[in-house]
């Protein structure tokens, strides 16, 4: 039987969270071309969809995301220079950037290895909790590849320049421990625990302001790039625009009259 893109990237919406579920546990999840669009546009959804008020991606299977399965890609004839940077650009850079981009809080629930661009799918989410048995891997150096999905851009602000490079030379497994001390993960819980885990974290953020945590997000990855006079200017503006917000205004008055704020995410 045909598996269509929506058996292999499960979605559904519950209490305000969108559960983005990729979901080929024979392969360990190595993402295809159609996985990869479909995982895109429900990112794009997500923002623009006011019933959601958070992300989560995860996995079904022992595997988060084993890297790029390039099968079923769209064909294509003779190659020619530039095509493998467009393909890049086209494919793993915009899965990345649609997670970076996407305007509600992201929290990746690796459930077991995460391997090339399925790190970094991982690692480009705003939170990271991971299962136990779950593993990072560079792996590019293993095939002798440069890392793509972005990885040479988050490692080093995740972990610095020389522990990047360390990672990214040998392309030795990381387990979630480690890379929770790193700093590349939130919190490890038992396998078992790690849905529960992760829903409880996402109720809270689709429980919060929205609008303030989307000007946050942008605010925090933006400083990595830019100077101090570039983001206290932007500090000011996201301040102005979500004052304008019903949740900033619910915020204030619930403190002025000291009782718990009901944010709708408006």
């Amino acid at each position: 039987m045909t598996r269509t893109p929506e058996d292999e990237v499960l979605h559904r919406l519950d209490n305000g969270v969108s559960w983005i579920t990729l979901n080929r546990p024979d392969a360990m999840n190595a993402v295809t071309w159609d996985q990869r669009e479909r995982v895109i546009a429900l990112l794009a959804d997500a923002s623009g969809d006011p019933a959601v008020r958070a992300v989560v991606i995860t996995a079904t299977g022992k595997g988060f995301c084993a890297g790029a399965d390039l099968r079923g890609a769209p064909a294509t004839g003779e190659r020619v220079a530039g095509d493998v940077a467009r393909m890049i650009r086209l494919g793993a850079q915009r899965l990345i950037t649609a997670v970076l981009d996407c305007e509600k809080p992201v929290i990746a629930a690796v459930n077991g290895t995460a391997a090339g661009i399925g790190s970094h799918l991982a690692l480009a989410c705003d939170l990271v909790i991971a299962a136990e048995p779950a593993r990072f891997i560079e792996v590019f150096v293993r095939r002798g590849l440069v890392p793509d999905g972005g990885g040479a851009y988050l490692l080093p602000r995740l972990v610095g320049p020389q522990k990047a490079k360390e990672l990214m030379f040998f392309g030795d497994a990381l387990p979630a421990a480690e890379a929770e001390r790193l700093g590349l993960v939130n919190k490890v819980v038992p396998a078992e625990e790690l849905e529960a885990t992760a829903r409880a974290w996402a109720d809270r953020l689709a429980q919060g302001p929205t609008r303030a945590l989307a000007m946050t997000k942008q605010l925090v990855n933006a400083s990595l790039d830019g100077d101090r006079a570039t983001a206290l200017a932007a500090e000011a503006t996201a301040q102005e625009i979500n004052m304008t917000t019903a949740d900033a205004n619910e915020g204030v008055a619930s403190f002025v009259e000291r009782r718990t704020p009901k944010y709708l995410g408006r």
